[in-house]
């Protein structure tokens, strides 16, 4: 089973007393379906994983795939740097129904490749659902290197990286390895940086797993349908007519931003839990510009 399309890396909305807010949780799920997006993923790094705690990890997941109900993908956020931890989220999510599991490299701890190989494939020896390598280095410590992507794609159950390297030249590597091995059809590559999506996917990459996606699904889902489809010209009109909004979204913590817009759009978002803070003043008037010329706030 390969993913292919436009994935969202859900917010986690959270009521004033700092519960999950079920009723906007499932409320943005009905939303960007409705808006045209592939898939969802539950409890990412865009979703406060580093925050919320194992009990809420899985009630976002159940509440995730029982809101779908099989309308799109849906994508459980089931890493830890304990490989005893993240298998049991995985085992979890399967049980749950999910037809993905998206696995962060392992953070803090910066295993070597062999001890990757090793993490991956316990995980990947005891559970059957489909697995995402999450590959982010600029918050885990650990770059997955091409090497070590070729010989777990090999695994029947591991099927794609989310790929947030902001490194084009090793995207071709990893491709042309995968080609090589001929396993391209079996594993796919999935950008993990929405301003890089468009060359990506002209290098071979089947999708994105996106932030701004929360914000704008229906031009988001657009880019990459043009993308996959081989009109690239239409993908570069809608890249350049997103652009301010990708870069805005990160110009403070991830997911500060996005929080921030999703309440200018009136949808429901809550606050941020500590140690993230607010979004600073000036940024919020930059925000608010960006969203605005876009047509998406008056």
């Amino acid at each position: 089973m390969n993913f292919e399309g436009t994935a969202v890396a859900m917010i986690t909305p959270f009521t004033s007393d700092d519960e999950i807010d079920e009723e906007g949780y499932r409320s943005n799920i009905n939303f960007l379906i409705e808006n045209g997006v592939d898939g969802l993923l539950a409890a990412g790094t865009t979703g406060e994983s580093a925050t919320i705690t194992h009990k809420e990890q899985r009630q976002l997941i159940k509440i995730l795939v029982d809101e779908v109900d099989g309308r799109v993908a849906t994508i459980a956020g089931a890493g830890s740097n304990s490989t005893k931890e993240a298998l049991d989220l995985v085992q979890f999510a399967e049980d749950a129904g999910a037809d993905f599991a998206l696995v962060i490299t392992p953070y803090y701890n910066k295993p070597q490749p062999h001890g990757l190989i090793k993490h991956y494939t316990t995980i990947s020896d005891n559970s059957d659902i489909p697995i995402i390598i999450y590959n982010v280095p600029s918050r885990t410590g650990t770059d997955i290197d091409t090497k070590t992507i070729a010989t777990l794609a090999k695994k029947d159950n591991i099927v794609a990286i989310k790929e947030a390297n902001p490194d084009l030249d090793k995207v071709s590597k990893t491709q042309k390895t995968l080609i090589n091995e001929g396993l391209e059809d079996k594993f796919s590559i999935l950008s993990g940086n929405d301003d890089l999506t468009v060359p990506m996917i002209s290098l071979g990459a089947k999708g994105v797993i996106s932030v701004l996606a929360n914000v704008d699904p229906f031009r988001m889902s657009n880019m990459v349908y043009n993308c996959l489809d081989g009109n690239y010209s239409k993908a570069m009109d809608l890249h350049y007519e997103l652009y301010d909004l990708m870069k805005i979204l990160f110009i403070e913590s991830n997911p500060v931003p996005v929080k921030e817009a999703l309440e200018m759009l009136n949808r429901p978002a809550g606050h941020l839990r500590l140690p993230l803070a607010p979004l600073k003043n000036e940024n919020k008037e930059d925000l608010k510009n960006v969203l605005n010329k876009l047509g998406l706030i008056k």
